[in-house]
């Protein structure tokens, strides 16, 4: 294992606030050729951010914590929403299937905004806030980016990702190309099966936290069941602390220590009434657990309910013919109306 002594990006970020241009420039380059290796063997981050990055003594990044990052076959589309809020791209929101290719760019674009501005490109304490800033694109550059650099920002952080500047492409644009030496890095000749994904996950460290950002097109309440079923799904229970938050447990009884040392929460955040947001949040517990939980609570908010359209189907039909109906007629008229008030 190599020692990595410069630390994360983000701590020099802390100290410096912004980085020159041909510093930012060499570290966005040097992201560029890692994210593209990853590609290039079929593996998606999904988790771009400062801290995931690391500084060698020469200054050289090295990209970390693949904890949250999918295989992925050619032609697939990935599904789970995850990711860090003000890095995540604006189509994991949508909790529809996604590029992985495309949502990595989108995060690399939000690193080099703020390695050139010192501050990020969308940000707000107020979730809600933040994904329709997210959604919408809603940044204004600094005065000090130049032509070349908020065209290129520009184009990485379009909204629509068929449309997305490609990795291929960065390295085509001119701005890019400046002092540009692609970056070598080790090859092996292991191959690893797509189908194995635990290959991936082995070496995650649990106490570390981790969120999960997970979009819902259904109420709060509708939500909150798909996440007590998701939770029933991998033996777990939920414990209700208010209307939106919940703490997660496993089902069997634990003792006060054990209970402790398990850390997991989800919080529904609400965008609009049918639209909601579920923030999933561990600092504690099995992570295998945490990943299946967070997998089948996701695929759980992709299914569409039509339970309340076949039941307003149903009382259209009901209320056309019932004044064809003979008096004889309404006591099985009647003896329908109690079955469509135990459905709603």
């Amino acid at each position: 294992m190599e020692y990595i002594s410069g630390g994360q990006l983000s701590d020099k970020l802390s100290y410096a606030k912004k980085l020159s241009e041909p510093e930012g420039r060499k570290i966005f380059q040097q992201l560029i050729d890692a994210v593209d290796h990853c590609h290039g063997k079929g593996v998606y981050h999904r988790d771009l951010k400062p801290e995931n990055l690391l500084l060698d003594s020469k200054g050289n990044l090295k990209v970390t914590d693949f904890g949250l990052s999918a295989l992925k076959k050619p032609g697939d589309m990935l599904t789970t929403a995850c990711g860090s809020p003000c890095y995540v791209a604006p189509e994991l929101l949508a909790n529809k299937g996604y590029n992985g290719a495309a949502a990595d760019i989108w995060s690399c674009g939000v690193i080099l905004f703020e390695l050139l501005a010192g501050y990020l490109p969308f940000d707000d304490r107020n979730l809600v806030v933040l994904y329709k800033k997210i959604s919408g694109a809603q940044y204004t550059c600094p005065p000090w980016f130049t032509g070349p650099q908020r065209k290129l920002i520009a184009r990485i952080l379009d909204l629509n990702p068929k449309r997305r500047i490609t990795i291929p492409e960065i390295t085509e644009d001119a701005w890019f190309q400046t002092d540009y030496t692609p970056s070598c890095g080790y090859e092996y000749e292991e191959k690893i099966d797509l189908d194995d994904v635990s290959v991936t996950f082995d070496t995650v460290e649990d106490g570390k936290r981790q969120r999960t950002t997970i979009g819902s097109k259904h109420t709060v309440n509708e939500t909150i069941k798909k996440i007590e079923a998701a939770a029933m799904d991998v033996s777990l229970s939920v414990e209700r602390m208010n209307s939106f938050k919940m703490k997660i447990h496993p089902k069997q009884k634990m003792t006060r220590c054990c209970r402790s040392s398990y850390d997991l929460s989800a919080e529904v955040i609400v965008v609009a009434p049918t639209n909601c947001v579920v923030e999933i949040s561990k600092s504690a517990g099995e992570i295998a657990v945490y990943k299946e939980f967070c997998k089948s609570l996701s695929s759980l908010l992709i299914e569409k309910s039509d339970a309340s359209s076949q039941i307003q189907g149903s009382k259209t039909v009901t209320n056309s013919t019932t004044p064809k109906k003979k008096k004889t007629e309404q006591k099985t008229s009647e003896d329908i109306s109690p079955h469509e008030d135990r459905v709603n």
